[in-house]
């Protein structure tokens, strides 16, 4: 994802400064009723942004004096929407931010500071790593909506027919691969060529991309050479799925694993409502989640992913406030229960896994590998660097380029990205 120039100090204190610069231009005063504050909701409009709508209709009925203009925005456009609106000060007051753009937006000024206000007064109920994870340069710039994490997810009954059970290296998995093959005709895994989820491999090896605390680029390092070694493995053997390149190569995944094709894949919980449409999960019990492999480290890790709602410091004083009530609302643990009920999301609040929460077994097996989840780094720059990967990978993959020459490519573009690291 691309990111802009960062604000300066003048710009970022003009946006705080400035009046009725908001989504809505109400300004909010008694006597022309109700704040009108805009939200930008990034979620998919057909699966989850319905529960979101519902919620606002509840928070208004709740709010009298508060109205709120709900905008669906395509996630992949979001990024770069909200950048130029921020940046020409008519930006939403509100908007659905990914984590990783979290600390990009907070450097540029063009996040309001939580800390301390009405929107993150149940910070104590929220998991820590999330806050953490919302965090840049020690204030808190989004307050964790919705979590998210890969795992292994796996047809159960193919599993049982082969006799195999949730591998828990990917040796494991190259042999369990096999065997499913062998007993049941189809494919045991399928990988994929995009970067977010190959980091896992990366994790099993006690790497990353970047090391960011030593600031050094670590992508082409020995131990990140091992991680994508054993990626590229597992595109050729036995029960193991050769790689797709093409452009549709996640619907391609997604379908055959719904469709009972392939035993197991990599996701995250975004498609558990997805998983359930398909013909293998009609029965939800028949969906297997474990925690990722593990590298030759023994230790597995997945990212953590995820949403947090984020204020636009550009709005004025009466938009921030009616803002901050909103966001409380959004994020409290009975809003958060409804959006995991209704779209097979993870909340960020323990509060909020009720036993009716828990009694899908989507979000029951996914809350299960949390404790593997590994947060990002408060580094602005940081979802960026997956950017050459997913360049590079589908070489690698697709027999078009070495392993070493692809790694090599990657790290000279993310050197560019933190010029400040070294080799």
């Amino acid at each position: 994802m691309r990111r802009g120039t960062a604000a300066t100090a003048l710009v970022a204190s003009l946006a705080l400064a400035a009046t009725a610069c908001g989504g809505s231009g109400d300004s909010g005063d008694k006597a022309s009723g109700p704040v009108t504050i805009t939200w930008w909701d990034t979620s998919n409009a057909t699966n989850e942004a319905p529960t979101y709508k519902a919620l606002v209709k509840e928070f208004e009925a709740a709010h009298k004096d508060v109205k709120v203009k709900y905008v669906n925005v395509p996630f992949d456009q979001a990024q770069n929407k909200f950048d130029t609106a921020a940046g020409s000060q008519g930006a939403p007051d509100i908007l659905r931010s990914e984590v990783g753009w979290t600390p990009a937006f907070a450097k540029k000024g063009f996040f309001l500071p939580l800390d301390g206000t009405e929107a993150l007064k149940d910070q104590a109920q929220f998991q820590s790593s999330l806050i953490t994870q919302a965090q840049y340069e020690g204030k808190t710039y989004g307050v964790p909506l919705v979590t998210d994490t890969l795992a292994l997810v796996y047809n159960k009954a193919l599993f049982a027919k082969a006799g195999v059970e949730a591998p828990k290296t990917w040796d494991d998995l190259r042999k369990a691969a096999a065997t499913v093959k062998e007993k049941t005709g189809v494919d045991g895994y399928w990988g994929s060529t995009q970067a977010y989820y190959a980091q896992s491999f990366l994790y099993g090896e006690g790497t990353d991309t970047v090391d960011a605390a030593a600031k050094k680029v670590t992508v082409d390092s020995p131990a990140a050479k091992k991680a994508y070694g054993t990626w590229l493995s597992l595109f050729d053997g036995k029960g193991l799925h050769k790689a797709d390149t093409t452009a549709d190569a996640y619907a391609h995944i997604q379908d055959a694993f719904v469709n009972g094709k392939v035993a197991a894949i990599v996701q995250g919980p975004w498609e558990i409502t997805n998983f359930y449409k398909g013909t293998a999960f009609k029965d939800k019990a028949n969906l297997g989640i474990a925690t990722v492999p593990a590298g030759s480290t023994g230790k597995a890790g997945a990212p953590t992913g995820g949403h947090n709602l984020s204020v636009y410091a550009g709005s004025d004083a009466a938009h921030q406030k009616a803002a901050l009530k909103f966001v409380n609302f959004m994020t409290s643990a009975s809003s958060q229960s409804a959006i995991a009920l209704k779209n097979s999301t993870l909340p960020t609040r323990d509060d909020a896994y009720t036993a009716e929460v828990k009694a899908d077994p989507g979000i029951a097996g996914f809350q299960g590998v949390l404790a593997a989840a590994q947060p990002r780094p408060a580094l602005p720059e940081y979802s960026s660097l997956w950017g050459p990967l997913d360049t590079e990978l589908p070489k690698i993959a697709g027999g078009k380029e070495s392993l070493d020459k692809g790694l090599g490519n990657a790290e000279l573009a993310i050197a560019k990205l933190v010029p400040d690291f070294s080799k």
